[in-house]
């Protein structure tokens, strides 16, 4: 293999490629991206088994086909600290070369014929989704997942899709979250509804690959596949398996019957109130008291070191007074995903019942209360 990169481009397509790479593995070789150059694509892989990826790499010249394992630590440091422009590599399978214009490094490298395979994207029957509402999918879902739970799949984000609508949902059996947006179906059944339960580091990582490249208005595709899912987006593509076992009936958690306490908020003095109120509660007394009256809402906390405190928002609720005790923490992970400008809707019904925050945008989370 021999193959002259824009140093930039193959650097940021590296980084990419080596967040998957196992830092410990029973196999070394997994500590390690393997490159393969053909004429017209080079494109870097790693995997830990569980979780691969596949970044196509722009800005290249390849004078000779073939694979090379690089060096994850060794080799991401030539990157970063070369200045120069173009980095030549040459490999025979036994030794990396790579040559700057004022620098030279040989390093061990593995046989790349022991490197596993990560599957490419060649699936016909896929979902399309916008890579904007994506992002916003991943950001309002993966901090409710359980990665510790064992009695339920809670460990990643259940993807459903019914109605050419997708349902992301999240739980980790004290609060749950739901982003609801379309997507489109190619070459699959109207109505089709497979239950997929992506890891929740699977999902970040295509958080990730959507920020690197940096194209919001680019579209995604999704396979959802018996034991696993692959994602492809602007010439990445992202492996994983899926979290085994049985996920929630998640909308019989959502609250089915009418009525209840409603009042619209904004965020963003909601958010600050709730941070202020959240300051001198204590693990014993993590509590605060949202009680709800004519014109304004009262946040009240207090720990049995850090003191008391009472914070007052207008609201626009007229009615007797109704209290919920709900864990700031949980609202605050809320809070903190929307727009500081942006409102939602706060659905009460008394104090023992789930409470359900709403945003105009099909995004739904519903928090326990706790008991005083």
């Amino acid at each position: 293999m021999k193959a002259t990169f824009e140093r930039e481009k193959l650097h940021r397509a590296f980084q990419l490629a080596a967040a998957v790479a196992a830092p410990r593995s029973i196999k070394p070789i997994l500590q390690n991206v393997m490159l393969e150059v053909e004429d017209s694509a080079a494109v870097l892989i790693s995997t830990d088994l569980e979780i691969g990826i596949r970044v196509s790499v722009p800005g290249f010249v390849a004078d000779k086909s073939g694979s090379v394992v690089l060096p994850r630590e060794s080799f991401g440091k030539i990157l970063a600290e070369s200045s120069d422009e173009t980095l030549q590599l040459e490999s025979d399978g036994l030794k990396l070369l790579v040559r700057g214009q004022h620098s030279e490094f040989q390093l061990p490298t593995a046989n790349p014929s022991e490197f596993p395979e990560v599957a490419t994207f060649q699936e016909k029957q896929h979902y399309e989704v916008s890579a904007r509402f994506f992002r916003e999918v991943v950001r309002r879902t993966v901090f409710a997942t359980d990665v510790e739970s064992t009695r339920y799949a809670l460990g990643g984000v259940l993807l459903e899709v019914a109605d050419n609508v997708l349902a992301a949902v999240a739980t980790d059996g004290r609060r749950m979250t739901c982003q609801e947006g379309p997507v489109k179906s190619v070459g699959k059944r109207a109505g089709e509804a497979p239950n997929t339960i992506v890891p929740t580091r699977a999902m970040q990582l295509v958080e990730r690959v959507i920020s690197d490249r940096g194209k919001d208005e680019e579209t995604l595709l999704i396979a959802a596949r018996e034991n696993d899912v692959l994602f492809h987006i602007a010439g990445v593509t992202v492996y994983s398996s899926l979290v085994e076992g049985r996920f929630p009936k998640w909308r019989d958690v959502f609250p089915q019957r009418e009525g209840g306490l409603k009042i619209e908020l904004t965020v963003g003095p909601f958010y600050a109130a709730v941070r202020q109120a959240a300051i001198v509660t204590d693990r014993e007394h993590r509590g605060v008291d949202f009680g709800f009256s004519s014109g304004r809402v009262t946040l009240a906390a207090y720990g049995s070191e850090l003191g008391e405190a009472r914070i007052e928002l207008p609201c626009t609720y007229e009615g007797a007074e109704q209290k919920i005790t709900l864990d700031p923490q949980f609202l605050t992970d809320f809070l903190r995903v929307l727009d500081p400008a942006q409102t939602f809707v706060f659905t009460m019904f008394d104090a023992q019942s789930a409470a359900i925050c709403r945003t105009s945008d099909g995004y739904a989370y519903v928090v326990m209360p706790l008991a005083r």
